[in-house]
């Protein structure tokens, strides 16, 4: 199992204890447990309903709710039982899940080894942005041995396998080969197991959900729940100060101040395992988005050359961006992994701020006037994420990378890259499993899509030794010995400047005075874990 270090996990809030009395917020009052509505104000959109379709954070927490995986992660990432009452190493290539007894769908039909065989093989068969199947890609084989037992075949010893199996919901089989991911935005279709049924959804404005009295586990303290999506952050937090919503995420960093000294609200607070980065192409010779300072064609990418890629690191103020835009809600960061975090390795240095020593990289590369490029990115996703754009900008047009700013949603960001019309983008990810296997092998490992590698390499990085370090440490029974393997892979990708990383994003959430959340390092805002304070 994966862990957080102690020192991490001493720095995060245990809890949101909220004192005082409650306040009333219009007709968003608290009612008799049970008998309850939560609405939720959240600021990114779920890509689709169907729990197989894309590795996105939006997608993933509303999931959650209705469908379950065999394992889950509590909130600091550590992995803990879910359908799967315990598992097991048969040998080093045979894992053994034992489901949980009584469990049945939201349809009345029972869980069984079934439905886990029917899920885990659909998931590489979905048509996807970023696909799921770089949690299922070690699996070699599927035996149902009986109606509770399901054994999972590897090629050579995983020992993450437990971990990215909290990644896959289970869907019932009896949906069939072949089911689509827009039928799911049907009751009859979106079938799980979790505490809540699935009732309506309204794409880009909420989803309905209600509680399942049927669900095996903690009984949901809602009745209902009123998942209303909410982008723009100034009509959220009003949405809260109104009582419209009882409870909202990503607390826009210019409001956190004003939250906290007002009594009818509270503010929770935590480090996350979201890394905002700089992806950047250096795979083709030549780039889509990249000409020579007065726009005239280049012969060859400039991003292709280290030195360029160092000078546009080091061109960057992190501090300045964690303290100017990010107004402290978040830590500078040199790798994927946050102080203190399994992975972390401290020998990897936050690039130092120098203007000078960028130049000069840029004239030794041989772009002594720079160039231009034009920086892409989403504006209704990240955290002050068309902000930063801007800063960055800036900070590499002060070095002579004359930059243009193209800030869009992230479904039209994320379709430019899948097609590769992009030289220098910005997104972010999250290590939440708690571990940096997934960054590794999502956003650094060599794009090969038979094997899952890479799904989300858009810049097309491509580094056989670290590779081979990750593969040796996935392979790596030894927690110690596993975490120093992917500890060298990621110096590696960080020493090539594989990618720029930014910052590690805090998690900030706003709750009606009287509502108590524990702050999640995934980031995730789950009803389940929204309660009345006793």
């Amino acid at each position: 199992m994966n862990r957080l270090s102690r020192a991490f996990r001493a720095a995060l809030p245990k809890a949101a204890v909220l004192m005082g009395a409650t306040a009333l917020l219009g007709a968003a009052a608290l009612a008799p447990a049970g008998a309850q509505t939560l609405s939720m104000g959240v600021s990114a959109p779920p890509a689709s309903i169907d729990p197989h379709y894309y590795t996105l954070t939006p997608s993933i927490m509303l999931s959650a709710h209705m469908f379950e995986a065999l394992t889950q992660r509590d909130e600091n990432a550590r992995i803990r039982p879910s359908l799967a009452e315990s598992w097991k190493l048969v040998d080093d290539t045979t894992w053994e899940f034992t489901l949980r007894p009584g469990v049945k769908f939201h349809n009345g039909a029972p869980l069984t080894a079934e439905d886990v065989a029917f899920s885990i093989r659909r998931v590489p068969t979905v048509q996807s942005p970023s696909s799921f199947a770089v949690y299922t890609r070690a699996i070699t084989g599927v035996e149902v041995v009986d109606d509770r037992t399901v054994r999972l075949k590897t090629a050579k010893p995983y020992p993450l396998l437990p971990n990215d199996l909290s990644q896959i919901f289970i869907i019932p089989r009896s949906l069939g080969e072949g089911v689509a991911s827009a039928a799911f935005n049907s009751a009859d279709v979106a079938v799980g197991t979790g505490p809540f049924r699935f009732v309506r959804y309204a794409p880009n404005d909420r989803v309905e959900m209600v509680r399942n009295d049927a669900y095996w586990g903690a009984r949901p303290e809602w009745e209902k729940v009123d998942y209303r999506i909410i982008t723009n952050s100034g009509p959220r937090v009003a949405a809260l100060l109104s009582g419209d919503v009882a409870m909202i995420d990503n607390v826009p960093t210019p409001d956190i101040a004003k939250l906290r000294a007002d009594n009818r609200v509270s503010v929770v607070e935590g480090t996350s395992l979201r890394l905002i980065f700089l992806g950047i192409d250096v795979f083709r010779a030549v780039s889509p988005d990249i000409t020579g300072p007065e726009g005239e064609k280049l012969e060859r990418n400039p991003l292709q050359d280290r030195r360029v890629r160092e000078a546009l690191s080091i061109a960057i103020n992190r501090p300045a961006i964690v303290q100017r835009v990010m107004e402290g809600a978040a830590v500078p960061a040199g790798q994927f992994m946050p102080p203190g975090a399994f992975g972390h390795e401290p020998a990897i240095p936050v690039p130092a701020y120098d203007v000078n020593r960028a130049r000069t990289l840029l004239a030794e590369a041989g772009y002594p006037k720079g160039f231009s490029v034009t920086l892409r990115g989403p504006n209704d996703r990240y955290v002050n994420d068309a902000q930063i754009l801007q800063v960055v900008a800036q900070m590499w047009t002060r070095i002579g990378v004359k930059t243009q700013v193209d800030a869009q949603p992230l479904a039209t960001l994320i379709g430019r890259l899948n097609r590769s019309e992009a030289s220098a983008y910005l997104l972010g990810w999250s290590n939440s499993l708690g571990e940096p296997s997934t960054s590794l092998r999502a956003i650094l490992g060599t794009r090969t899509p038979e094997s899952g590698l890479g799904l989300s390499n858009y810049g097309r990085y491509s580094n056989p030794e670290m590779d081979r370090l990750t593969a040796e440490g996935l392979a790596t029974l030894d927690e110690g010995a596993r975490e120093r393997l992917h500890r060298q892979a990621m110096t590696l990708a960080m020493e090539d400047v594989a990618l720029i990383p930014l910052h590690t994003q805090k998690s900030v959430w706003g709750l009606r005075r009287g509502l108590t959340y524990v702050p999640r390092v995934d980031e995730q805002t789950l009803a389940t874990e929204v309660r009345a304070a006793r």
